[in-house]
Formats: structure tokens, sequence, C-alpha cells
């Protein structure tokens, strides 16, 4: 194994793992994790060929089928960048071999490696403190209860809190020509037992009644600024308002962005939705799936300016309202940060997701959002448990070979790779709508500098995540290719396992 670091220490770790695997293997039954760092590893020698493959029976696959493994360990690296792409020179896994688990699952491996030790940025300590930042979000009582999942994998240790607005349902009637909001209050006993539960979950959350129930959406959402400020206490320096499916991928790299401002002053931080068109039609606003930071100090303005602010706008969206607000009362601008993300881009978002980048926000994750439908943000993040801030980084093994995390690998014909600039976005989604007599195609402002999309099978030969577990310590990602022309699927697993701790001195 080549490693770019060849200090005498990284040495040492390649001859000790030279000849260990994990003892614990993985069993049939499958777990879930929150977030934060999993208990280190024990090794020892050991076989690097597990006997049987009993996990794979709950993957619905088709057999017979190629599979091919490898165990990865994690060694968090002080001082180490994330980098937009980082080259390896191995090549990570071993040869294919066919398999079929349709009768049993003993199936004994031929070719496997030993363990892979892969340098990964060590996250700072204490980095991730959000005591400072009160999150908002309006909602259902069902949708908050599907949004477990996903608040599971930000919210939890990070000392942040979070106020919801809930209610049991809510629709716009029409009679006689006018519309109103026809909303029902949640059940007392099933919001406290909801709040019961996640707060059992490590998450800092409280539920809480609207202003007025029969508000439109749009006033509920802004409401929450009044709420949230009124809940605030002397660490609070931002104000943060979210949909039910927005997602932070780390707490840590949002606390530092955000770390760049003078909370003294009054900012306004968000993200224009990529499309260009959205942008021309609403405005230079934080568009709310991507989350809107407020300072405090302006947080105190539209606080003190709320009744006017409700009765100056009439707009059904709560993003514009809140854009509205700030341009009537300040002089302040919306401070654009790019990494945040709205993603109003649909169908294959292969080319956001494989681009290297670190989102800060990733929104519409939900099954059946139009834009992120199909993709499974929680399970797709369950390896951050093992490598910290390591979702969607990319390394390239050898020539060929790319891997995004948590999301693909992506096999590239050496002469396509040595062709393609791996530093664009690969233009993967859906055409956007245009807008007449500009000079922005769509996504310039926001996933730009964009390249062409490649050919399947072809120029890019893609394993996708389906599936992703913890069990005995030990994060577990399945990337399938489906066979295509007659041929059988072929399934590549890696096993991601955590080195020693930089902070106990490894």
């Amino acid at each position: 194994m080549l490693l770019r670091n060849k200090g005498i220490t990284l040495i040492l770790c390649l001859i000790s793992l030279a000849s260990v695997t994990f003892i614990a293997r993985l069993s049939s039954r499958r777990g879930s994790s929150a977030s934060g760092w999993l208990p280190a590893l024990d090794v020892s020698p050991s076989d690097v060929c597990p006997d049987k493959l009993d996990w794979l029976a709950g993957l619905n696959l088709t057999y017979p089928i190629r599979y091919a493994h490898r165990d990865v360990v994690v060694n968090p690296t002080p001082g180490l960048e994330r980098m937009s792409i980082t080259k390896l020179d191995s090549s990570l896994f071993p040869k294919f071999q066919t398999i079929d688990l349709s009768e049993d699952v003993k199936v004994p491996l031929q070719h496997c490696k030993k363990p892979y030790l892969l340098n990964v940025p060590a996250l700072v300590k204490d980095s991730g403190d959000a005591s400072h930042i009160i999150f908002g979000i309006s909602t259902t009582l069902k949708r908050l209860d599907a949004s477990i999942p996903s608040l599971l994998r930000w919210l939890p240790y990070h000392n942040a809190n979070l106020f919801v607005i809930v209610v049991e349902s809510e629709q716009i009637v029409e009679s006689e020509g006018v519309e109103r909001v026809d909303a029902v209050a949640a059940d007392p006993q099933q919001k406290a037992e909801l709040q019961a539960r996640m707060r059992g979950l490590g998450m800092n959350v409280t539920l809480v009644e609207p202003l007025e129930l029969q508000d439109s959406f749009s006033i509920k959402y802004f409401s929450l600024i009044k709420i949230v400020y009124s809940n605030r206490n002397d660490k609070t320096q931002w104000i943060s308002l979210l949909d039910d499916d927005t997602f932070f991928p780390s707490i840590p790299a949002l606390v530092t962005m955000l770390d760049k401002y003078d909370t003294t002053q009054e900012y306004y931080v968000g993200a224009l939705s990529e499309i260009w068109w959205a942008v021309a039609h609403y405005g230079m606003m934080g568009f709310g799936g991507a989350g809107i930071f407020l300072s405090i100090p302006l947080a105190k303005i539209m606080n003190y300016n709320y009744r006017n602010c409700t009765e100056a706008s009439h707009t059904t969206a709560g993003d514009i309202r809140i854009m509205e607000c700030i341009y009537l009362l300040t002089e302040t601008k919306l401070t654009y940060e790019r990494d945040l993300h709205q993603v109003d881009v649909h169908a294959d978002l292969s080319g956001v997701f494989e681009s290297g980048h670190m989102p800060l926000s990733l929104h519409h994750w939900k099954a059946g959002a139009a834009s992120l439908k199909g993709y499974n943000l929680p399970m797709m993040h369950l390896v951050a448990d093992v490598c910290g801030d390591c979702f969607l980084q990319r390394w390239q093994f050898g020539s060929e070979m790319v891997l995004t995390n948590g999301y693909s690998l992506a096999f590239y014909p050496i002469r396509e790779m040595k062709a393609t600039d791996m530093e664009k976005m690969e233009e993967t989604w859906d055409k956007v709508p245009p807008v007449e007599n500009s000079f922005n195609r769509g996504t310039d402002h926001s996933l730009g500098p964009t390249r062409r999309k490649m050919i399947l099978e072809e120029e890019k030969i893609q394993y996708v995540l389906i599936d992703s577990a913890v069990t005995a310590g030990v994060v577990r990602q399945s990337y399938l290719h489906p066979g295509v022309d007659g041929d059988i699927d072929s399934l590549l697993e890696l096993f991601w396992m955590e080195g020693k701790r930089a902070d106990d001195g490894g």
C-alpha cells in the first residue's frame, strides 16, 4: 500500500496493519448510530476473508453477482486539509469473485486485501459547539416525526437548540373566492410524547404552539423569529430558520462558516436557489430550505417590527416574507454562502454529489420531494460516524476509480480520466427554465464551472450506494452496479472502522 504521507509513524502503522483485521464480524442484524465518533476498534491477527456474507440477505440482490470488499481503517490526521479530490497510487479493491447466496450465505472468498489505512482530516476538539445557534422549524406533527432520522444525524451532541411550531394539519381552503387557512391544533399529549422522545435521543427540542393557529404558513414561518428571539440566552448569536427537510452534513463545518462573521453587526446569511430563474423571479434572498441565518442585532429589529412586517407582506412564502422585512427596515443585504444548498435542480444529482464539494446544507431529502427523491441522506451520512467530515469526500485510487464517500464508486476509462476536468461539476441534472435575455445559462451562479454529462457505461461506470449500516462499531457501505445487456450485477462493499483518534495520541 502506497500512502502519500510516508512518515515513520505511518510506516509503523502500515506494518502493524499488514496482518490484522477486525475481530467482530458483521452479523445479519443491522443497527444505527447517532452522530459522533464510534469506539476505536480492537484488531488482532486474523484471516482477512469472512467465511459468510449473511448481511447480504437483506439487500434484495439477484444472484449470481460479482462481489468484492475492502476494510478501510481511518487515520484522523491533524493538519490534513480536505481536498476536492485526493489522488492515491494504490488500488482499493481486490479482484471480483462471482458468488451465489441463494442457497447458502457461506461463501469462501478467494480475493481479499489487507485493511487500507486512509488518512482523513482530524476534527478540531469542540469545533462542533453550536450553543450559540437556535434553529427554528414550522411543520406538522407527522412531518416532524418523519424528520427524526435526519435530525439525528446533526442535531444531538452539539448543544444547539431547536424550536418547532407544530400543528396537526394545515391546508388552504377557498370559500366564495377568498382563501383562508384551515389549521388543526396538535394534540397536547401527542406533542408532549414526541418532544420527550426527541429529547431522549439527545436533541434539545422544544415544541410550541403557533402564535395564531389560523395564521398562514408563511406567517407561522416568519413568527419563528419572534418565538426564537424571545427564547434566546446570553450565548445566542444566531437564529436559523429551516424547513423540516433541511439537512446539515457537518455542524463543525457550519459553525466554522458562521464564525467568519462579526455577530455584533446585522447579518442575513443564506443561499440563492441553484436555478437563476428562481432568483430572477423571487429576488436576491435566502431560500429557506438551504437554511437562513440571522444575527441577533438583525433579529432584534425584525422582532420589534413584527406586526408591521406581517401586515406589509402578502406573500405565501415565509422566506420571501423574511427578505421583504429585512429590505423594508434595514440596509442589510443577503450574504450568499454558496455551500448552503436549496437543491432546486432535479432528477440525477450525481454531478452535485460527485463534485468533491463539502455541502453545508442539503434540502428536499424526504421521499416524494422532486429533487432528492430516492436519496436517503441519513443512510448516506452514516459513514461520518467513523471518519468525521468525510461525507461526499473524493478519493481517486489508481488511475481509474473515484470514491465519493457515501454516494458512489465511479470507474473512468484512462483516456476519459485524463480528458476530464474533475474540478468542474458534471451537469447530470435536468434542464432548468431559461431566463429570457440572460447571459446566465441557468446554474452558472451557483454550480459553475460545469462540464458536460458523461455517457454512462462508456465514459463512466457508476456504482451507487444502495445500503449502509452500523454493526459492532463498523460502518458497512454497499455500492451496486446493475448489469447491462444481460450481464450480472456487481457489488462493491467497504467496511469503515476507526483507527486511533488524534486526541488519543494516534
